[in-house]
């Protein structure tokens, strides 16, 4: 009995040994974005899903089906060929698929855009209800489903289109001045450069005047002669845009500016729409990014009307969100502050005047403030709240996303605005993406995690059990043998900090050999690199090197995001110096393993990441053999004005830390085997950076590799991709393996 015990145990071990022998080497083309089979290999999702109502709506290439959230039933409720039927009956164009389908009434139409017109089809009558036309070349289009509105640029002049078609030129400025498009190189959460008024009678819009920014010469090389394609880019330091907020009136066509004053040297983000449309509210930064001050404008003359609220702090504030009103309560809002040290909510009443105001000093960081209306803490503690998905009038609550379960996830909590109780909704583990219903009564919940590919769900906000409506595996785990990933903590270089981890071993590993290493990094602001989704975050070439051999490392240093202000801003005025000792400590803990070969290091990252590659081979060339950088910043005063001086101050004012960071002075201590990787025409890092370095380099006598995208811009897309994560790929195997 014994003998046939052991021979099933021997059987059923062989048979897994088979099944493991028997998964797909994978390339890169199967784990890169823009790689053949790339597609095929990521968890299926359902990206057409959205809400009519409270009603589900899962917009498919060939069809939309409706999801009730009670009880699941699903139906065809209408097809792409009828509604190209409608649509090519009117001449108004045809859709290639109903992804982008919108449910914006409450009555049965879908709105739709083909390549020439804005539709509306009732899919109960199969008709066509409305329709306008879009201007070829129409950009940065903006449209308002209460006056059915079209706000877009052409060129970089402002045009409107009503809802009967009629077409309005906002503006008419010469070369050098640019409406209608986000402005401040999209710092300060600025995305856009449009804001209809709720009920879509007036348009707030950004008017940007570059004329006394200096050109930035990049060249286009595919010409037979090279063009010259100027950027306006001001550096650190220098003379930078000026920026006015007007507001447009379409029935009378007149313009009115904002009374804001001197706009020289201040930064205007952060554009608010009272519901009533009377008002607008916006959030003023100085240069030094030390001091914002949210004014209140009256939307019809432009006026100046009050000052609710200052914040300053000796590093920076940081403005990043609108306001949000209340939707039962028009006097009152919602703003997010990092002024307690994590970004938390307060509730501002406009209708409860604070006399004789005065300033106060947080008790959590070293922010001060001033409120001028009455203002109410709805969140605190050493967490943050990532999101506003919306609310529930009926409970007056909040529905938010939040860190407070872990700053590697998103979880999502319904906040009871009366008594400020939090309750979680929805699983405790992974990252969960929401879509609120009109109600607020229900959530599309899209979840994923390193155990769980994705799991898209029906749930109801008030705590009762949901419906999961899809499920999906996860082919490249499936299919192919993949590396074990793993996940911890280690001590930060200020010995107290716990910093998130995630190792990846090699393929087939082998405890007894010993491996060379990679860390890939990015360090910066407003990134984080390991989250508990797929893979702990980690990109098909970290797999792809694993595979290959590699022991794979990445660490989310101090300075990065998700972990509250006085985790990020300890790099302040002295970007890459906490950063790298951090690193540093990783590379300790990668030489105390057993299976790694100390000997052989090596460490790749892309712009900020890039900058740190290329620091860390230079300041601590004894710990990496090898490093390819990526679009890096060689010398902070290179960069642009809102990111580089809300991290370190001008040149002028903070010589000694652009020096520290500046890494043409210590080209000369370059002795391993760098590769720097740009794009041609890079807006973000420009070339100016590579190209100096370089220079530094040959007098110094070191010998840094080059390699260049033509005409490519900050990032490699398509297949291009693909082909640089082969170069990177080859640059370790010829030098570090």
């Amino acid at each position: 009995m014994k003998r046939l015990v052991s021979f099933f145990i021997s059987l059923c071990v062989a048979v897994m040994t088979v099944s493991a022998q028997e998964k797909k080497v994978f390339t890169l083309e199967d784990v890169i974005p823009g790689g053949s089979n790339y597609a095929n290999l990521t968890p299926q999702n359902l990206p057409g899903l959205k809400w009519w109502g409270d009603v589900c709506m899962n917009a498919e290439v060939e069809a939309v089906k409706s999801i009730q959230p009670v009880t699941g039933k699903e139906q065809v409720v209408f097809t792409l060929e009828e509604v190209n039927e409608v649509l090519e009956a009117a001449r108004v164009g045809k859709l290639r698929h109903l992804y982008n389908v919108t449910f914006p009434y409450a009555d049965k139409q879908v709105l739709a855009s083909t390549s020439t017109h804005r539709v509306l089809v009732d899919w109960e009558k199969k008709a066509l209800v409305w329709s306008q036309p879009i201007a070829p070349h129409a950009a940065n289009q903006d449209w308002n489903k209460d006056s059915r509105s079209l706000a877009y640029t052409i060129d970089n002049n402002l045009f409107v289109t009503t809802a009967d078609g009629q077409t309005h030129q906002v503006t008419d400025e010469p070369k050098g001045i640019v409406c209608g498009q986000s402005v401040h190189r999209q710092e300060f959460g600025i995305y856009k450069g449009t804001f209809w008024s709720p009920k879509g009678n007036l348009l707030a819009f950004y008017r940007m005047d570059e004329t006394m920014v200096t050109d930035y010469p990049q060249v286009n090389t595919s010409a037979r002669v090279a063009a010259l394609e100027a950027d306006k880019y001001p550096m650190a330091g220098m003379t930078s845009h000026q920026v006015k907020v007007g507001v447009y009136n379409p029935a009378t066509r007149q313009t009115v500016y904002l009374e804001a004053g001197d706009p020289t040297d201040r930064y205007f983000t952060n554009v608010s729409w009272t519901p009533d449309e009377a008002h607008l509210y916006v959030i003023e930064l100085n240069r030094d990014q030390n001091h914002a001050q949210l004014v209140r404008y009256n939307a019809t003359t432009g006026a100046k009307e009050a000052t609710l609220y200052e914040e300053k702090h000796p590093k920076y504030v940081e403005p990043q969100h609108t306001l949000v009103f209340l939707p039962w309560d028009d006097s009152k809002f919602i703003y997010q502050s990092q002024r307690d040290g994590y970004n938390h909510l307060y509730l501002f009443d406009t209708k409860v005047n604070v006399p004789a105001a005065r300033w106060q000093q947080s008790a959590a960081s070293e922010s001060s403030f001033i409120e001028h209306v009455q203002v109410t803490p709805l969140t605190s503690g050493n967490w943050l709240v990532q999101q506003i998905v919306g609310f529930c009038p009926s409970r007056k609550e909040l529905l938010m996303g939040s860190t407070e379960v872990s700053p590697l996830q998103t979880s999502i909590y319904r906040l009871n605005l009366n008594t400020l109780k939090r309750t979680r909704i929805g699983e405790e583990d992974g990252t969960h993406r929401v879509q609120l219903s009109a109600s607020g009564r229900y959530l599309i919940d899209n979840h994923t995690s390193f155990s769980v590919p994705r799991i898209i769900s029906l749930l109801p906000t008030d705590g009762k059990k949901g419906r999961v409506i899809f499920t999906a595996a996860d082919p490249l785990k499936e299919q192919y043998n993949l590396p074990e990933i793993t996940l911890g903590t280690i001590k930060a270089a200020d010995g107290v900090t716990d910093l998130y981890y995630r190792l990846i071993k090699p393929v087939n590993f082998d405890p007894t050999r010993k491996y060379p290493a990679v860390i890939y990094v990015y360090g910066g602001p407003h990134a984080q690199l390991i989250h508990n989704s797929r893979f702990y975050d980690a990109r098909g070439w970290d797999l792809y090197m694993a595979q290959l051999g590699y022991v794979m490392l990445t660490i989310d240093s101090r300075g990065s995001d998700n972990r509250g202000l006085a985790f990020e801003n300890c790099t302040f005025r002295q970007l890459g110096v906490e950063e790298m000792k951090d690193q540093v400590k990783g590379v300790e803990w990668l030489k105390s393993l057993p299976y790694v070969d100390g000997e052989r290091i090596g460490v790749h990252g892309w712009s900020f990441g890039g900058f740190m590659t290329t620091n860390l081979m230079l300041t601590y060339n004894h710990l990496f053999k090898v490093g390819v950088a990526g679009g890096p910043v060689i010398d902070w005063a290179y960069y642009e004005v809102m990111y580089g001086e809300r991290y370190m101050d001008t040149p002028q004012s903070n010589p000694q830390g652009y020096a520290g960071s500046n890494l043409k002075l210590k080209a000369g201590q370059l002795k391993g085997r760098l590769e720097i990787i740009i794009g041609g025409e890079d807006p973000t890092c420009v070339p100016q950076h590579s190209y100096a370095f370089l220079r530094a380099c040959i007098d110094a006598g070191t010998h840094p590799d080059f390699f260049v995208y033509p005409e490519a811009g900050h990032n490699m897309v398509g297949t291009d991709r693909v082909h640089l994560h082969e170069h990177i790929t080859r640059y370790f195997e010829d030098h570090l393996k």
